[in-house]
């Protein structure tokens, strides 16, 4: 359900990224995640509820790739583009593995994933935030100097 949702999130939204503000989609994905995962946790735990989690989550998983790298390109230009979205994802992998290891370990303390929970709807919701002040500008280009 994830992967098939995964799919139709990333396609969609490179239709969308056309159409409007890029920061926006991005605080929109990452809002949604945050409001998914408080509603997941108040919810019943039946296979629907499950079902509709797996779905939401798979929109927004990867559906954030053609936004983000489309602000990155917006705003630093095509030159460097291959190596600034290198170092986007790899903080990106830097995070999941500190969300995996993390979520390990407070599991192992606590015997609960509760706080996991918790500190995924914060950052959800500041990634939501982060996102709205952004500056969707075309960059300046600077003159070269004459050789």
């Amino acid at each position: 359900v994830i992967g098939l949702f995964n799919i139709v999130g990333s396609l969609a939204m490179g239709w969308a990224v056309g159409r409007w503000r890029m920061k926006s989609l991005l605080a929109l994905l990452y809002a949604t995640r945050a409001i998914a995962v408080l509603i997941f946790l108040l919810a019943p735990k039946t296979p629907a509820v499950m079902l509709v989690f797996a779905a939401v989550m798979g929109i927004t998983f990867l559906s954030t790739v053609p936004p983000t790298a489309g602000l990155v390109a917006k705003m630093f230009g095509p030159a460097n583009m291959a190596m600034l979205f290198g170092i986007v994802m790899l903080a990106h992998q830097v995070g999941g593995f500190l969300g995996a290891f993390l979520g390990g370990y407070v599991f192992q303390v606590t015997g609960s994933y509760d706080i996991v929970w918790y500190i995924d709807i914060a950052l959800a919701a500041g990634a939501a935030l982060v996102n709205l002040p952004i500056r969707e500008a075309r960059p300046v280009l600077m003159a070269k100097a004459a050789a």
